[in-house]
């Protein structure tokens, strides 16, 4: 894949913006840059939390807001955003059927998302507790009712053709789960995608496997220091796919 697709925003063929939303916006980070180079568009991002930037552009702002409850913005969007949302949403369908009639007719809504468990491109990651990690992850998350990975990001084309989508259109990227690639775009993306894993990876397993597993904290911990060896051996030839799927709401809908 061209490194240059890797660095773009979006992939969705925007146009004329004047309202975009940034679901689950995190750190802010995406919106800033989305706002930069779009300075004639009012941009939102909503999140569960605070802690985004103080000093943004003068086009964005940030919401502490739900995106499972009913939307309420005094006007609809041209492009809605979701990037790494699999498991947050308990219906996800629903989501989607809320994006759909909160957009502009002719607007895009964009999942830039990740799937779980990790895949290999041989057989080296048969066995390990890295692929343990990912089925049980999913399975927790499954239990408690938010499921995540491959389970929500395979079913965003299905879910947006049934809101009423069309001109879907999807790409499929890797993130390597460290450095073992060769090619040095790909070692540098696998190494910022290992220490981010390994940063989060106690949070990560923590609250579902205690929460929806019924692992004591004690089995966690010990479960976390094999996975935390998996990632970051370089003979494990692993990867997180990561689709990103964008479709447009028709012009003639309302």
């Amino acid at each position: 894949m061209c490194n240059l697709t890797y660095r773009r925003l979006h992939l969705a063929p925007l146009d004329k913006l004047r309202h975009a939303l940034d679901i689950g916006t995190g750190t802010g980070i995406w919106a800033m840059d989305f706002a930069d180079q779009y300075p004639k568009c009012e941009v939102i991002g909503i999140d569960l939390s605070p802690g985004q930037p103080t000093f943004v552009p003068p086009n964005l702002k940030y919401i502490i807001d739900d995106a499972e409850e009913l939307w309420v913005y005094d006007h609809r969007f041209d492009y809605i955003h979701c990037r790494l949302m699999a498991g947050c949403f308990a219906d996800p369908e629903k989501l989607i059927q809320q994006a759909f009639d909160n957009l502009e007719p002719g607007g895009y809504l964009e999942f830039q998302d990740y799937g779980l468990p990790c895949r290999s491109v041989d057989d080296t990651l048969d066995g390990t507790s890295l692929e343990k990690w990912g089925i049980l992850m999913c399975e927790a998350a499954r239990k408690l009712g938010r499921p995540m990975g491959t389970e929500v990001s395979e079913k965003y084309r299905e879910w947006m053709e049934a809101a009423g989508f069309v001109d879907i259109e999807e790409q499929h990227f890797m993130w390597p789960s460290n450095t073992w690639p060769k090619d040095k775009y790909m070692k540098e993306l696998g190494n910022w995608n290992m220490i981010n894993i390994l940063e989060g990876l106690e949070g990560f397993c923590l609250a579902l496997m205690t929460r929806g597993l019924g692992w004591k904290k004690e089995e966690v911990d010990v479960f976390v220091a094999k996975v935390s060896s998996d990632v970051k051996n370089r003979g494990i030839h692993a990867y997180y796919p990561m689709p990103v799927v964008w479709g447009r709401k028709p012009l003639t809908a309302n």
